[in-house]
């Protein structure tokens, strides 16, 4: 299967630069270019990408918005959106994973990390670079997002009472940026298992994927962020 990739970037030279590198792959090409977000929602409506490699900031409808029409679209909900960013220590990547992003991704990165990354996104298996995207939600959240003390309290407490406790256990190490290996191993069961334990959490929980379980669980207060 061939994955289709959208590129929206308001620099024409690093959309250049994105389109030969992903075009140099067999298993993947470009569908389209934006340069705001505006047009990066239009062509994802039109060219229906696997995965949308989504700038944050661009003049007009910047990223943040742009990522929440496309997981808000309900003939959308097959598209992942990775956030390319110069700086990974943003309180604005942390928006956008509030508002649907699959994950992040530095702008630096090596050429075969980020194929690597568009891979797993489309298939919906993992968080990008999990205790990165982990850790970031932390510390934003420790600064002004986090509940108060006395137990789950944020947006989305209500919705864990739908988990069970091993559902409930496993979204715990999710958040801790553990692969579903990981996780097997730590409740000795099998990868499988997890997979099943993982799905049903996000049905439940109405997460796109592991990023938005990561953000769930921080922002009920599952999962508090470590004193820095």
């Amino acid at each position: 299967m061939t994955i289709k990739v959208l590129l929206a970037d308001d620099q024409a030279l690093l959309r250049s630069a994105f389109r030969v590198l992903v075009d140099s792959e067999p298993d993947m090409r470009v569908v389209g270019e934006a340069s705001d977000g505006a047009g990066a929602y239009a062509l994802t409506r039109a060219e229906r990408p696997d995965v949308v490699l989504m700038d944050i900031r661009m003049p007009g409808t910047d990223g943040i918005a742009a990522t929440r029409m496309i997981t808000e679209d309900p003939e959308l909900t097959d598209v992942r959106v990775v956030i390319l960013t110069t700086f990974e220590a943003d309180d604005y990547v942390v928006q956008a994973l509030r508002n649907g992003a699959s994950g992040f991704l530095g702008k630096g990165a090596e050429p075969d990390e980020m194929l690597g990354a568009i891979r797993v996104a489309a298939a919906g298996e993992a968080l990008l670079s999990p205790a990165a995207t982990k850790g970031l939600i932390a510390k934003f959240l420790a600064q002004g997002g986090s509940p108060g003390e006395g137990g789950p309290a944020g947006p989305g407490a209500e919705r864990l009472a739908t988990l069970t406790g091993r559902e409930r256990e496993v979204l715990v190490l999710v958040a801790g940026g553990h692969s579903n290996d990981e996780i097997a191993e730590r409740l000795a069961v099998s990868p499988l298992t997890v997979k099943t334990h993982v799905n049903r959490a996000m049905a439940k929980l109405g997460a796109r994927d592991r990023s938005q379980l990561v953000v769930i669980a921080y922002e009920s207060g599952l999962v508090r962020p470590r004193a820095q």
